[in-house]
């Protein structure tokens, strides 16, 4: 089972879901010499979701010094808070770094300590590393980047690492590879955290994509244009508008003017995946969003995102989230605010 298809081992238990009543801290770590670009991921995805009007997380960027810290690359990034964001936070998130083998003892040392106090700690590609680092991996599956993933298995062998993964929640640890997979993994917090339309509000309102799974691979194995230039997003856009109808491969592929063979070919290019997984995951977010917003019955549901019937779309939500329909629904729905309604 893919690391996105079974059930995160703590993300779903009532007592570790953050609820609405209070502002989910996040602390950012920087490990010299940083990532920049990753350094910016956790500001742009947490610090769009909003619940009810106000912030869901406080996000704060953190290192052994505040200061000027070095990168990896020619810019220069200045860190405003130390290492005692770690000691408040609810999420601790490690983001890409250099020091792949030789991390500040004190930065092992506090997240240690915010790891057993019960924080939630992540890592945004090669900061996988520093988690490794202090201990924090071992008996766990992780993933990173996949150029450092023969590395990371190499110099931490008690570490089960998923080289092909975009990311991957190990119940208190999660992982993701670089760049846009940081994105992910933000984004499926958030979705952890607050469910399918808050996240997905949130991939809007930053122009992200909609959250992939992190069973997803990283290396499209060809480029992700076809050779004539053409593209399959119009018809991604013309099934998003059909999810009610019975979408087959043949369907797809006679809107799109190609054979199946070609079909399944581009859209794996294009978006790591295939046509009818990429369906799948289409329905079942918009499933997700109307249990969590609607009261519709939960027929309802199923038939407008064409599931058809309610035990098909009960049996996709177990395997994906690992809870019924009416589970998540109870579980995400959010009182109405005072004053509203």
């Amino acid at each position: 089972m893919s690391p996105a298809a079974r059930p995160p081992a703590c993300a779903h238990r009532a007592d570790d879901v953050v609820r609405v009543a209070d502002v989910h801290r996040v602390a950012v770590v920087a490990v010299p010499p940083v990532t920049a670009f990753d350094l910016t991921i956790p500001e742009i995805v947490f610090g769009s979701a909003e619940l009810d009007g106000r912030p869901a997380y406080e996000v704060r960027v953190c290192t052994i010094e505040p200061g000027p810290v070095a990168s990896t690359s020619s810019l220069q990034v200045i860190v405003p808070h130390g290492l005692e964001a770690i000691a408040t936070a609810d999420t601790v998130l490690v983001t890409g770094s250099a020091s792949r083998a030789d991390a500040d003892e004190r930065i092992l040392t506090a997240l240690r300590t915010a790891a057993e106090r019960g924080a939630r700690m992540a890592s945004i590609c090669t900061g996988a590393f520093v988690l490794a680092q202090a201990g924090l991996l071992d008996g766990h599956s992780a993933t990173t980047y996949w150029v450092q993933a023969g590395a990371l298995e190499h110099r931490f062998p008690k570490v089960r690492v998923l080289p092909q993964a975009l990311f991957v929640d190990d119940g208190p640890v999660l992982t993701s590879a670089g760049l846009t997979a940081g994105i992910d993994l933000c984004l499926h917090m958030v979705r952890t955290d607050h469910g399918a339309a808050v996240a997905n509000a949130v991939a809007r309102l930053a122009a992200l994509s909609a959250v992939r799974d992190g069973g997803q691979g990283q290396v499209l194995p060809t480029p992700v244009a076809a050779p004539d230039g053409s593209s399959l997003t119009a018809t991604r856009a013309w099934a998003l508008a059909r999810l009610t109808e019975p979408l087959t491969l043949a369907a797809l592929a006679a809107h799109a003017g190609v054979s199946v063979r070609t079909l399944n070919r581009r859209f794996q290019a294009e978006t790591g995946t295939t046509p009818l997984q990429w369906l799948l995951t289409q329905r079942l977010e918009q499933a997700r969003e109307l249990l969590e917003s609607t009261a519709l019955p939960v027929d309802q549901v199923a038939t407008r995102t064409g599931f058809v019937t309610p035990d098909s779309l009960r049996r996709h939500l177990l395997q994906r989230v690992g809870m019924t329909p009416r589970a998540y629904r109870a579980h995400f729905t959010r009182p109405t605010p005072r004053g509203k309604g």
